[in-house]
């Protein structure tokens, strides 16, 4: 999977497996992997077009959000393990698997079919093998 830089890319959402697999959805992304650009990562905004993934990361918090948002966990093989929404003022606790936190606008995951068993693709033209 090689190890990415902060920056913009695409994230490719592939079907759950389990017979109700659509077409990919394509959505705007936001790499964060560096320390500063995964403390920031939301904080200060009124919301996000697409999605931002901090990497690595196995939990997150809401404090001094300005928006409810989706945080979906992520195993090393970019496999959803869990996705839920998250009000301003909360803590997920630390998720064993998870390597990537994926965050978005509260309720938009569901639209693209992301969803525990779904896995996603990075598509990012400057990654470092």
């Amino acid at each position: 999977m090689g190890r990415w830089r902060d920056g913009r890319a695409k994230l490719v959402v592939h079907g759950a497996g389990d017979g109700a697999e659509g077409p990919a959805v394509t959505v705007p992304l936001e790499l964060a992997t560096s320390y500063r650009a995964r403390t920031r990562g939301l904080l200060g905004r009124d919301g996000i077009d697409g999605a931002i993934l901090l990497s690595p990361a196995s939990s997150v918090h809401t404090f001094r959000m300005r928006f409810a948002i989706d945080v979906a966990c992520l195993d090393r093989n970019l496999n959803v393990l869990t996705v839920q929404t998250l009000k301003p003022g909360r803590l997920t606790l630390p998720r064993l698997r998870a390597r990537h936190v994926l965050e978005s606008g509260a309720g938009t995951m569901a639209g693209w079919g992301l969803r525990p068993g779904a896995r996603v693709t990075v598509e990012h033209s400057t990654q470092v093998p």
